[in-house]
């Protein structure tokens, strides 16, 4: 019998079992252990796995690496790097409210300020047609246009005046593995509400409908910016809640809450 301690949190709904390997030795992270975990009804369920470990710059307080619920990894997390942060403060480094945290995306800076966390999502990067109007994809005989906006993960954001007429669990999943795509895609379908406000419904890559996506939340606020459907700063709404991002040309910022859910220990 093998225990692995750790700690559920949340960012928006957004779900996540913390694991802090910092000091090595807990056991491997396979993928089908993964998939159990993040198992709803025979596991502790999340929509992903924020795995803390030693960081290879010693400039950082933390390495996070990320499993989605499938077993497959990503390589950023908005809403979880912002739970992160907490975590980091709740488990020894206290005295601190600002933290660099190593993604396989590189370097994020993040700030707690009260409740809330701001994270320094770096520079996106935008698809070659972006600035084009876009790019057109079919799925089912329908066609979509879509802004294609990397933040350190792939997504495609497409707008909408009838956001809650999409089906977003049978197009979600086809656009996602959609053959244009060759690392697969997060997919946003968003409604411009007002130039300050959008509505931001996900599907996550290898996790699927979920309540929030920080990345996928600064991708949709680029592409409503960029084709200057909004203004900066954009509260971003999503079934979960909001989040705050900005952005005016340079690094993308997000603003939003995380918290504790509870602790435990995962037998197997």
């Amino acid at each position: 019998m093998v225990s692995l301690p750790f700690t559920k949190m949340q960012g928006l709904g957004n779900d996540f079992i913390v694991i802090d390997d910092r000091g090595g030795g807990l056991v491997p992270l396979t993928s089908e252990l993964a998939q159990k975990l993040c198992d709803r009804r025979f596991g502790v369920g999340a929509d992903q796995i924020l795995l803390l470990k030693r960081p290879m710059d010693r400039a950082c307080d933390a390495r996070m690496e990320i499993l989605n619920a499938d077993g497959s990894s990503a390589e950023m997390c908005g809403n979880g790097i912002r739970a992160v942060a907490f975590y980091l403060r709740d488990h020894g480094l206290v005295s601190k409210a600002d933290y660099l945290i190593e993604t396989l995306a590189g370097l994020k800076s993040v700030l707690i300020q009260g409740s809330e966390v701001e994270v320094d999502m770096g520079h996106p990067q935008l698809g070659a047609e972006f600035l084009n109007g876009g790019e057109k994809i079919e799925v089912d005989g329908q066609p979509f246009q879509f802004f294609e906006v990397e933040m350190g993960n792939p997504h495609a954001v497409i707008f909408t005046n009838a956001l809650d007429t999409i089906a977003l669990e049978t197009l979600g999943p086809k656009i996602e593995t959609h053959p244009r795509f060759s690392k697969k895609t997060n997919v946003e379908f968003v409604q411009v509400l007002s130039p300050q406000v959008i509505r931001v419904r996900v599907w996550e890559r290898g996790a699927g409908i979920t309540l929030a996506c920080g990345t996928g939340a600064c991708a949709s606020a680029v592409a409503s910016l960029g084709t200057e459907k909004a203004k900066s700063p954009l509260e971003v709404q999503l079934p979960g809640g909001s989040l705050l991002i900005s952005w005016t040309g340079t690094s993308v910022k997000m603003k939003g809450p995380a918290a504790t859910v509870f602790t435990g220990v995962y037998s197997f």
